[in-house]
């Protein structure tokens, strides 16, 4: 016995305890940044996979080496390379580059077992960064949440499938490295938050537009499913009319596009990631693939097996997601040219699916009902569908419609005019002006993400009034509520059901007055469009 006496002496000694702006996570020491009021330090630029440049380019994420000093966690990590694709987004970090593998942590000074939130930024998988101050975490922190918000690749860096890449790739994978940087910055969380107070076993993921769709994925993949304990979707998800294609497909769909260019892979890597980045048309980038590792099947297929994530789950989606009338490129929009428009997808239902919406002449595409189909068509029905797949497996699913305009342009941006991804663009831009307009009042694509994290005040852009300030409130409740127990309900929100085992989904509209109602035109018109898309 008294040969161990030391060593036992020894395991008893208590690790120094670092200050409350510091962790020690498993790659070393970290330090961060105090607020302004002292109640929150917030890391940014936290490493949680190696830079994929070099060689690393097009493989899954690998670890982070670690170091032996303190990290000073005080400045945004470089965002994701990516061309200026909506010219509209709101960047924090200083540049933008292939080492954009970090993430942002705000947490409250005396955090001790808190629940965490992880946003991923919409951007259509081509743009976006965690450094957007509509993102940011101060408000959820305020809260008693670790609010975290991560980087991935994106756009040709983060989906490029190739033969090569998938052969040079231990998995027999290509194509999802965005994802794949998602699963891990999930994984990374799992491991780390509880040196920053956070609870890993209460993670909910987040997010909005593309980010929201990768919250589909990621409950669906068997790589990230284990890890979460709750996941929120605005407007979007993947599935039907959106869906994964077979690995096969995307890596003929980038093949062409390299043998287009005279490049191999071995070539395309010399490249600098701003030359890579020219050379592959939007409208051909396939997206997430069903690949046997990130994917065994399409979404839609692992829901429908009830293979998904065991989780709650809070999904909704706005009432402008979209337009018909941008449809036609600022020409005269006819109901003659958007049925033929219709036609690639519906085919011979086209007509019932007119009818359905009340489309019968030229002047119906400028109001609600054209674009409530529009929106359906972006973003809101594979949202809907999501949200009702998952709630046969028994798990609450709660669904909002958001509704609230944002208010008039302050003086100072009065030549500016809202643009998809949530920011503005000059009014003269080609085809803005000349572009037919809708009459039509609502919620924007986008617009809801600095009302849910609290981030009016960081949008320079409107003239906020106490009206958007009370939607705020109800908005980032619902957050609050549901990131700490699952349930959005709460003081102040309106008694909100489950849509589980209900004939007509009761849903939550979000707006100055927020009340619970059950539509059921609107639930009739997705299940027509359930019935054609399946």
């Amino acid at each position: 016995m008294l040969a161990v006496l030391p060593l036992l002496l020894w395991s008893c000694k208590e690790t120094p305890k670092l200050p409350a702006n510091q962790a020690q996570i498993e790659s070393g020491i970290v330090e961060g940044t105090f607020s302004e009021d002292s109640a929150i330090v917030v890391f940014k630029g936290v490493p949680f996979a190696a830079a994929p440049v070099g060689e690393l380019r097009w493989k899954e994420p690998q670890p982070v080496q670690p170091w032996d000093t303190i990290r000073p966690c005080f400045e945004f990590g470089d965002d994701p390379a990516q061309p200026s694709i909506f010219g509209d987004m709101n960047f924090k970090a200083t540049k933008k580059s292939e080492d954009c593998l970090y993430l942002n942590i705000w947490k409250p000074v005396n955090a001790q077992g808190c629940p965490v939130l992880i946003y991923f930024n919409g951007g259509g998988l081509m743009a976006g960064s965690g450094s957007e101050p509509r993102y940011a975490g101060d408000s959820l922190a305020h809260h008693g949440i670790i609010s975290i918000t991560a980087n991935y690749r994106e756009g040709i860096i983060g989906f490029l499938a190739h033969p090569t890449l998938t052969a040079e790739s231990t998995n027999h994978t290509s194509g999802n490295y965005g994802i794949l940087d998602q699963v891990a910055a999930i994984k990374w969380v799992y491991d780390n938050i509880a040196a920053f107070g956070g609870d890993p076993s209460r993670i909910t993921i987040v997010g909005e537009s593309a980010g929201s769709y990768s919250v589909s994925v990621l409950m669906a993949s068997p790589l990230s499913r284990g890890y979460l304990a709750g996941a929120i979707g605005s407007s979007g998800a993947e599935f039907k009319p959106s869906y994964a294609r077979p690995l096969a497909e995307g890596e003929a769909i980038w093949s062409k596009t390299l043998e287009e260019n005279n490049l191999s892979i071995e070539a395309l890597r010399q490249l600098p990631a701003d030359s890579v980045m020219k050379l592959v048309p939007l409208r051909r980038m396939p997206g997430i693939l069903v690949d046997g590792y990130l994917l065994p099947a399409t979404v839609d297929e692992i829901f429908a097996n009830g293979e998904q994530a065991m989780v709650p789950l809070l999904a909704g989606w706005n009432s402008l997601e979209g337009s018909p009338l941008s449809s036609f490129g600022g020409q005269k929009p006819t109901i003659k040219g958007y049925r033929a428009m219709l036609q690639r997808t519906f085919g011979d239902r086209t007509d019932e699916v007119l009818y359905a919406y009340g489309l019968k002449k030229d002047e119906d595409l400028y109001g609600v009902n054209a674009t409530e189909l529009a929106g359906a068509l972006f973003t809101a029905f594979p949202t809907w569908k999501w949200s009702e797949e998952h709630a046969k497996s028994g798990q609450p699913v709660y669904r909002y419609f958001y509704t609230h305009p944002r208010p008039e342009m302050t003086a100072k941006y009065s030549d500016m005019e809202a643009a998809l991804a949530g920011g503005v663009k000059k009014k003269d831009d080609k085809g803005s002006a000349a572009a037919p307009k809708a009459t039509v009042k609502g919620a924007v694509h986008s617009a809801d993400i600095e009302y849910a994290m609290g981030n009016l005040a960081t949008n320079e852009v409107f003239a906020w009034t106490a009206d958007d300030y009370k939607v705020q409130e109800t908005f980032m409740n619902v957050y609050i509520n549901f990131i700490k127990t699952g349930d959005p309900n709460g003081p102040g929100i309106p008694l909100w059901k489950p849509i589980n085992g209900e004939a007509v989904a009761p849903v939550l509209h979000i707006d100055v007055d927020s009340k619970v109602t059950a539509n059921i035109e609107k639930e009739a018109r997705y299940k027509l469009l359930d019935s054609i898309f399946k």
